[in-house]
């Protein structure tokens, strides 16, 4: 009997884009739908699971390996919303230490427990820093733990600046067996001039976006009460974008390498785009997104 298939993804963003509420969503919908699911917050703040568990913080697995050595799986591993398994990595003090640390030494521990095969998953989904500054954050694409990679971004162009930086990492790894592009999950994305912005940036760099995520309010009400949108507001309007989200991630198959912009390309694209909203603004152009 041939082991069961799991597919490992890897979802960026840079900080503060919504990546992780994004990510703990994503991971409750696909539990929805019947997948048995693990999610790796690989973020030094350790908060990546918390809305999966009624706002509750768990031990890292840099804590508990402090204490012990050798520990069991079900010292590392809970349960959360709709029995989606959580796992922290953990990182250090700020200002001690590499962040990048904790990725590498749960991935370590997570493959020696024969975690995945164990836990009979259908998909592992490693919430990573995208602020890529350290190699520990390049792991999962590095060293093909993953098998896809999804970047949450808005049209604003830090948020988009990140991305590119992404892309020219997944690029460079590449050739290494390393893991490919799935495509842009666009977040906070609620007016037109934002989807033509995100849209543009896509079809410049060979990849699409896997779904438009507005920002709502119901998120920032299911997050205060220390849930995913799909356990507090399951009927919501929102829950229905992330459940779309979890669909098509589970249908996508065939990942490509992107082809990043040049940082002169970028910022000429950037100042075009700055001259079109000024436009917009004055009224003298028309947006071409379509309604959202």
């Amino acid at each position: 009997m041939s082991a069961k298939a799991i597919k490992k993804i890897a979802i960026y963003g840079k900080g503060g884009i919504g990546k992780s509420t994004t990510t703990s969503n994503l991971s409750a919908a696909l539990s929805v739908l019947g997948y048995k699911v693990l999610q790796v917050g690989c973020d030094p703040k350790s908060d990546s699971t918390v809305t999966l568990r009624s706002g509750e913080y768990i031990p890292t697995i840099l804590e508990i390996l402090k204490n012990k050595k050798t520990p069991k799986l079900h010292e590392i591993v809970y349960t959360g919303f709709n029995n989606v398994y959580c796992v922290e990595a953990g990182g250090p003090a700020p200002g001690v230490g590499c962040a990048g640390r904790g990725i590498i030494t749960s991935v370590e521990l997570l493959k020696q427990l024969r975690a995945f095969e164990e836990l009979d998953l259908d998909y592992v989904i490693f919430d990573v820093l995208g602020d890529v500054v350290c190699g520990g954050f390049a792991v999962p694409i590095r060293e093909g733990i993953a098998d896809h990679v999804f970047t949450v971004s808005s049209s604003d162009f830090m948020a988009v600046y990140a991305a590119n930086n992404l892309f020219t990492g997944i690029r460079k790894y590449s050739n290494q067996n390393g893991a490919l592009l799935g495509g842009i999950i666009a977040n906070s994305v609620n007016q037109p001039y934002s989807k033509d912005i995100i849209d543009d940036f896509a079809e410049r760099t060979g990849t699409k976006i896997m779904e438009y995520v507005p920002r709502s309010l119901t998120v920032t009400q299911s997050e205060l009460q220390g849930q995913t949108t799909l356990e507090a507001f399951p009927e919501s309007a929102q829950a229905q974008v992330y459940l779309n989200l979890a669909g098509k991630v589970a249908q996508h198959e065939e990942s490509k390498i992107p082809q990043p912009l040049e940082v002169e390309e970028l910022r000429k694209w950037a100042s075009d785009w700055s001259e079109k909203l000024l436009e917009l603004e004055k009224g003298t152009v028309q947006s071409t997104g379509a309604s959202i």
